[in-house]
């Protein structure tokens, strides 16, 4: 497993001194793949433009940073920017020297990678609807296949760009990556087949949300209990990162876990509230114009709302005032913001008879 890792350091260290100039690039890339623009941005879009894709995102994108926490657990995978330093396997030779960014010193274990298995699950996810709306016009073969070979392809850029992106910041080895692709783009095929998901009730949201949780917290208490400390690399990252401040409490293991159990409990209570089914479920939820606004309003409001940054000194308190945040984006996104839109749509209705 070393000389694996010690491949990986290599060519962290070739991408960081070819491709310097690039740093920007790396830096924007791996904070689009993050899984927050699926939640504020690629989610509001899909939701009022095709409501099935919008849910199925959702449920790809917390499922699979469910089990990719889990598999991290498992694992217990090393990440470059410490492990070069913590290994014996250079022995009295110097280390290899690797830069860190302030998106490198990530605090959970490495394998698979976080960003590549969300970045691939939902662009999955994004190019297989496009191919299902495009194609549902009987079109010449060639054409057909030129549409699914253009969109596959800019699919596999977009994987081969952060897949890049983690191994430059030295945040994943490259077998992580790769690891991390597959397994989201396994999630995402698996949910093709799943269609419970698109009328399940708030009571199946609340159990999957508790379920969810406690097996992750049942898995970690017993570990623990065992000797096994799941949290061992929040003293690596402590240890090893270059600059203190580089270190965040929103990527601790449970800190996602939250963030992302808010999510999908949000999702549930917009769905089964009467705020959607009065707007989105309506007239107006069929017309162009009503949803357009939504994707707008909701884009706006979501990012304003993006800017407030729960308190970190108090840890526990940061957790519940992130799944709390979490919570009430799919409720602004699929209830409040439909509903208000619709009332601002009849009021005006009103006023031109």
């Amino acid at each position: 497993m070393d000389a694996l890792h010690d491949s990986g350091v290599q060519m962290v260290q070739y991408l960081q001194t070819s491709y310097k100039s690039s740093q920007d690039l790396f830096m924007f890339v791996s904070f689009a793949a993050d899984l927050r623009n699926t939640f504020f941005i690629f989610f509001p879009i899909w939701f009022h433009l095709c409501e099935s894709v919008g849910i199925k995102l959702i449920w790809v994108a917390v499922i699979g940073d469910w089990l990719n926490l889990v598999f991290k657990w498992i694992l217990f995978g090393q990440r470059p920017y410490w492990w070069v330093h913590d290994t014996d396997y250079y022995g009295n030779s110097s280390a290899p020297i690797i830069e860190q960014f302030p998106a490198t010193c990530e605090t959970g274990p490495g394998s698979p990678s976080g960003h590549a298995m969300g970045s691939a699950g939902i662009y999955y996810v994004m190019v297989s609807a496009i191919l299902t709306i495009v194609l549902k016009k009987k079109e010449s073969a060639i054409k057909n296949w030129f549409v699914r070979g253009t969109l596959w392809t800019a699919f596999w850029a977009v994987q081969v760009c952060v897949c890049l992106s983690r191994i430059f910041l030295a945040a994943h080895f490259p077998h992580q990556v790769v690891a991390g692709v597959i397994a989201g783009m396994v999630v995402a095929e698996a949910f093709h087949h799943i269609r419970f998901i698109y009328k399940a009730s708030l009571k199946k949201y609340v159990y999957t949300t508790l379920f969810l949780f406690s097996i992750a917290l049942g898995f970690y208490l017993v570990l623990k209990s065992m000797g096994v400390d799941l949290l061992w690399t929040l003293e690596k990252a402590k240890r090893w990162c270059a600059r203190p401040e580089w270190i965040h409490i929103d990527t601790t293991p449970f800190a996602g876990l939250l963030r992302n159990l808010g999510i999908f409990f949000g999702l549930g209570l917009a769905l089964n509230s009467k705020l959607y089914q009065e707007s989105c479920q309506g007239k107006q939820g069929r017309q162009f114009v009503f949803r357009i606004w939504c994707i707008v309003i909701s884009l706006f409001v979501l990012h304003l709302f993006d800017s407030f940054k729960p308190p970190t000194k108090v840890e526990m308190l940061f957790y519940v005032l992130s799944f709390c945040k979490s919570a009430a984006v799919p409720l602004t996104a699929v209830g409040i913001v439909p509903y208000c839109v619709s009332q601002i749509l009849h009021q005006q209705t009103k006023k031109n008879l």
